[in-house]
């Protein structure tokens, strides 16, 4: 399955029945628990002494991708243009590699 075909399928499960503001409030809240559920995984993992549980980690992370499909539907985008957008924007600011320095220093 291509990310586009993703989009569009999850899309099948989104909350159609209330204002565009408040399911873009909802979608980006929803975002922001489950990135904090993966971090809490990790969190445990680093911090605590808890094995490293990847499916559980892998099962947020599905969660947070299909809240980020659905944002970017609602802004007009399809996963691909975003995607395409980040790598451009990536290799402008880092055009040869991530480097600790040029993160300090960047001017774009």
């Amino acid at each position: 399955m291509n990310m586009n075909e993703y989009q569009e399928l999850a899309s099948r499960t989104g909350n159609i029945e209330d204002s565009k503001a408040r399911v873009l409030c909802n979608y980006a809240l929803g975002l922001n628990g489950e990135a904090g559920e993966a971090a809490d995984i990790l969190k445990k993992h680093i911090f605590h002494g808890h094995p490293l549980d990847r499916e559980e980690f892998a099962k947020e992370l599905g969660d947070c991708l299909w809240y980020v499909s659905q944002l970017a539907r609602l802004a007009g985008y399809t996963l691909e243009e975003i995607a395409v957008m980040n790598i451009e924007k990536l290799k402008k600011r880092y055009p040869n590699g991530f480097k600790t320095s040029d993160s300090i220093h960047r001017v774009v």
